[in-house]
Order: C-alpha cells, then structure tokens, then sequence
C-alpha cells in the first residue's frame, strides 16, 4: 500500500484530447466536496497539466522532507502532486519509458500524503510504461476511462478498458465527455462529435457510464484560469454532476461492486 493512502483511483482515455486531466480534477474536487480527503498525482510526465488547473502557481516547489520525501502542495482543499512541481514548465522531458516510470514511482512513493481517503492518479495517454508499471507495482482500486461519442476516440477508449482487464484493475465506468454542445448565441444544441459512444462502450464492457459533460467554454476556460467548475460554480450543473460521479466511485469502491444509481447527462 502507499503510505497515507486508503484508495487509489486511476482516470485514464487511451487517447489525448478527450478532456482526461478535467475530468480528473473536478472529480477529485467532487470527492472532496463530499467530505472525503483527497489527492492528485500527475502522472503525465511529458504533458503535466494538473498546476496550471489547480492554479498553483510556476515555480512553486514542494517543501523537501529529509533526503528524499515531499510533501505536497495543497489547493482548493486537495493535495497534489505533479512533475510541473520539480522542473521549468517549458522544459521538455526528452526520457526514454524506464526513465518515465521511475519518475512516476518516485512521485507516488516519495510524496508524504497526508491521510488521503482517495488518491486520483491523471494518467498520460496510451497504454505504456506508466500504465504497467502502475498495474503492476501500485494496488489500484479502480479505473475512470473518460472518453467522446466520437468514434475515433472510442477505438482507443476500448483499449484503455482492455489493458485494465489484462492487469486484473476494475474499470468502475466511463466518463463521455464533450456529449452535447449549446451555441451561446442561439442556444441551439448539437451533439457534434456523435451520439451514445459513451453508452455503447459501456455496455460492451459491462461497465456504467456514470456521466455525460458538455462541450463548454466556461468548463474550459475554469480549467485555464486555476479554477475548475466544481470550485468555481459550486452549485452549477457541472459541479452536481462531477459530485454524483463522485458518490458512483465512492459507492463501487465501498462496496466492491456496481450499484444502480443513475446516470446523470445533460438534455436540451
């Protein structure tokens, strides 16, 4: 087990640009406003995205505990983590995947966690070296596959859920993010990358689609400006859903399996 963790929740696509690292944050932020203590670890070593959305500002650096422990920084309520902490955000990680990983392990291992109830790891796209080393030296409770009804995405999101079968991970269900979008001008609503892609791939796996999100400005500019939805319109639709796909994860873990709350989505 990883020290001043009790659960480990891991949100994965198989795919870039499917809005992961948002969907990460605001559910751990969902998490925490449902009065549990939560964490953030950034695994996307090339692309760490997690600062800039927590709004922890450039240049700010973990407090260093002994020779080799950190203590994480803390924003809206949350501990995170993340290797923007340690290097210049324009500096590229030009590492090959054993490099990679053994950041990764350093950054779950190292960090003293502060008796955090569930710890949300924001996994890099693909299915590579972090993946399985996580699969293979971290025990993961659960995994969050966040994908779009575009088919594109989908054919990865699949692979996603295959490589956390393999490896013995529960999936706890699929986020489909970007379902629906409204023009700000009209109010018309379209749904513009597809239809049910969520709902199909969760059914194919036997899993639960546990939320469909919009394709909005003001859930990304939030994001861009440090100030994710959940945090930011606390009583906005977004923010109740991201906090009934928190009470999903919570129940599943719990219990050990699905249960039958339903699935909130947006209609016109």
């Amino acid at each position: 087990m990883i020290e001043g963790v009790k659960h480990i929740v891991a949100v994965a696509s198989g795919k870039g640009g499917v809005g992961k690292s948002t969907v990460t944050v605001n559910l751990a932020l969902a998490m925490a406003a449902e009065g549990y203590r939560v964490g953030v670890l950034d695994a996307d070593i090339y692309g760490p995205s997690q600062a800039q959305m927590l709004g922890i500002a450039e240049g700010t650096r973990p407090k260093a505990i002994g020779e080799n422990r950190f203590q994480p920084l803390e924003a809206h309520g949350i501990q995170a983590m993340s290797m923007a902490f340690m290097v210049d955000v324009r500096e590229p990680m030009v590492w090959r995947g054993p490099m990679v990983a053994g950041a990764f392990q350093q950054m779950l291992n190292q960090t003293l966690w502060d008796e955090v109830d569930y710890l949300f790891i924001d996994m890099p796209p693909g299915t590579g070296d972090i993946q399985l080393t996580l699969a293979q030296k971290v025990p993961v409770d659960g995994a969050v596959i966040v994908t779009t009804p575009q088919d594109i995405a989908l054919l990865d999101a699949r692979k996603g859920i295959e490589m956390f079968r393999k490896v013995k991970v529960p999936v706890l269900g699929v986020v489909e993010n970007m379902s629906l979008h409204t023009c700000s001008q009209c109010g018309h609503t379209e749904p513009v990358f597809g239809e049910g892609g969520g709902e199909r791939i969760a059914s194919e796996y036997q899993t639960r689609l546990i939320g469909r999100l919009p394709l909005s400005l003001d859930i990304r500019q939030q994001v861009d400006g440090g100030h994710p939805s959940v945090v930011a319109e606390p009583d906005g639709e977004v923010a109740a859903t991201f906090r009934e796909m928190a009470r999903q994860v919570a129940a599943q873990i719990d219990t050990g399996q699905g249960d039958s709350s339903p699935t909130i989505s947006f209609s016109d």
